[in-house]
């Protein structure tokens, strides 16, 4: 394998990024960095100090004090595993509010960018290809419809014991989907050099074989 492999998988929600990227991470013994987490992190702190999207200057301070970092599969915030509060649809609406001001998205992609200077990475997001690792050996554009794309968030959620009715999730999707289409700053958009791959239709495995296979010029 090259000396250092970055990677980049973007993509709306439920496409299906986190799981394949980590199963690709443990396929190459490369690290998985979560952006999408990092900015749930960052929601999820704002929400617990009451600190809404359009107190800017009380996040600035806020993220002054804040890290975030990943172990074993852990998303730790300030040193505390906030994976079971991370992934509900109240955080995953605020943290695509948050991932839209000028400061949070400074702090984190330039946390993002180190990692990506420092080590072999895998990382999935919506502007990973575009924005944070805009030299990256190999870049993905996963998408899906959005029928599908809530379906999978749905059954997330329920695995979880975390009830939420399909109508709520799928209008949920669709908002994000805008909001992170239209934004100013950095808006989900597919790279010029990436490959797209619609997984609607596809299983896990299949998709993991296209990808492993696309890195090692199979």
């Amino acid at each position: 394998m090259r000396e250092k492999l970055r990677i980049a998988v973007d993509g709306p929600g439920g496409a299906g990024k986190s799981t394949i990227a980590k199963l690709i991470a443990g396929d190459l013994g490369i690290d998985y960095v979560d952006t999408g987490a990092m900015y749930r992190a960052v929601a999820c702190k704002m929400k617990e100090n009451g600190i809404g999207v359009d107190d800017i200057e009380k996040i600035g301070q806020m993220l002054k004090d804040t890290e975030i970092d990943f172990s074993r599969g852990q998303v730790l915030l300030d040193g505390k595993n906030v994976n079971s509060l991370i992934r509900t649809p109240e955080i995953s609406k605020l943290a695509s509010d948050c991932s839209a001001i000028a400061a949070v998205r400074e702090k984190l992609v330039k946390l993002q960018r180190e990692m990506g200077m420092r080590k072999s990475v895998i990382m999935d997001g919506r502007d990973i290809g575009t924005n944070v690792l805009t030299e990256a050996e190999f870049k993905f554009y996963m998408t899906a419809s959005i029928e599908e794309r809530a379906k999978r968030r749905f059954e997330e959620l329920s695995a979880k014991g975390q009830e939420a009715p399909f109508a709520e999730v799928l209008s949920d999707m669709a908002e994000r989907d805008h909001n992170d289409m239209t934004r100013k700053l950095n808006p989900l958009t597919k790279a010029d050099d990436a490959i797209e791959l619609d997984t609607t239709y596809m299983t896990i495995e299949q998709v993991r074989e296209y990808i492993l296979n696309a890195i090692r010029g199979e």
